[in-house]
């Protein structure tokens, strides 16, 4: 399962309902140590230390937005940036700051292009900042290099619990980039019907067996974990555009793919005026009617949009004529049939890719939550 928590969802600069570009992912398995026995997972409000999320650009004023969230910043694992606009990364010195004065001392990983690392050079020369903890810093760079073998980093967190994040060259006015997240649970179940069936008790040696070692029960009978042992693997993934006029870029990243997030800076209308008015000038992003259509025909069936340019007001009325969140829910809902959202800064949302049913894909796999504005 992967819980979506939107920081920010304004294109450029912040407006007074909206911050500029964030988004926290926490990654939860339902299935923890000392889980109950049997098939069922436990309840996802697991313990606050077995919580890790990632995040997702950092824009000005992230670190203000988490404190409306129970995100901690010792739980973050990695943080990936997609471009070097300044609403996508300028939020990023303060918020490894303030974890170095919350007293982390865990790395992390932070995955972006080369000139962040050097923004952060200048910006520890100048302000002296101090991280007492290690910024393994990866480059998307060379990722996508061609000395790499794959162009994903791992992320182990633990045994059975593992991410993937796969990245995409988009098309913009700078290098941008998508991530694919892929979180990966080994689920390992014991056959506790059939060692009761074959009078082996209830015993230390039912632990062993779980974790995969051959045990030796007290009548002498070898027990082999395969006979008893069934591992399950859960998989869920979910695809993080950042700035992006090419839609046909994400072909690859959304097969299998169980949630795209994309801009959506303009109606298609107003996308057009702007490209008409100046020639010269491309802001080189997508219209919400777009980014639709490509995933209408992509086979992806849960869309959420973000990155709104300020003149959309938050409230959804079509019948206004001040520019709002239905002008560019309709501009979608003209070509997509699938599920739609419109992402408002605190929204939150599960995203569980986790089940099969007879080999067929549910459509309904991304459940909106609800607001934790307020929480």
């Amino acid at each position: 399962m992967l819980k979506l928590t939107f920081l920010g969802t304004s294109a450029g600069v912040p407006t007074k309902q909206r911050n500029v570009t964030a988004l926290a992912i926490e990654c939860l398995n339902p299935y923890l140590s000392g889980a109950q026995q049997g098939n069922q997972p436990q309840n996802v409000n697991q313990n606050k230390k077995s919580r890790p999320w990632l995040l997702i650009d950092c824009g000005e004023g992230t670190q203000q937005q988490l404190l409306h969230t129970k995100l901690s910043l010792h739980q973050l694992a990695a943080i990936c940036i997609t471009h070097v606009h300044g609403d996508h990364c300028y939020g990023l010195p303060g918020l490894l700051a303030s974890a170095a004065m919350s007293g982390r001392r865990e790395p992390l990983t932070l995955i972006a292009p080369k000139a962040i690392a050097t923004l952060l050079e200048a910006i520890t020369l100048t302000t002296e900042l101090y991280l007492p903890f290690a910024l393994n810093f990866v480059a998307i760079e060379e990722v996508l290099s061609e000395q790499r073998d794959t162009s994903k980093v791992n992320i182990r967190l633990s045994d059975q619990h593992q991410l993937d994040i796969d990245i995409t060259a988009l098309a913009h006015r700078v290098a941008s980039h998508a991530f694919g997240i892929t979180q990966t649970i080994q689920h390992r179940t014991l056959d506790t019907d059939k060692l009761l069936a074959q009078g082996i008790p209830a015993s230390a040696l039912w632990g062993k067996l779980q974790q995969g070692q051959d045990v030796i029960a007290e009548d002498g009978q070898q027990l082999c974990a395969v006979d008893y042992v069934n591992d399950d693997l859960s998989r869920t993934r979910v695809v993080v555009a950042g700035d992006n006029d090419t839609l046909a870029c994400l072909t690859a990243a959304l097969v299998d793919a169980d949630l795209l997030v994309h801009e959506a800076t303009y109606t298609h209308e107003v996308l057009t005026k702007i490209q008409a008015k100046n020639p010269e000038f491309d802001p080189m992003h997508s219209s919400a009617q777009l980014v639709a259509d490509f995933v209408e025909n992509s086979g992806v069936n849960n869309l959420i949009l973000t990155h709104f340019s300020a003149r959309y007001q938050s409230f959804d009325n079509p019948n206004s004529r001040t520019p709002n969140m239905a002008y560019i829910r309709l501009d979608a809902e003209s070509v997509y049939k699938g599920n739609l959202w419109l992402a408002a800064d605190f929204d939150q949302y599960m995203v569980d890719g986790a089940v099969d049913v007879a080999g067929i894909k549910e459509n309904n796999r991304v459940q909106y939550l609800g607001s934790v504005r307020g929480c």
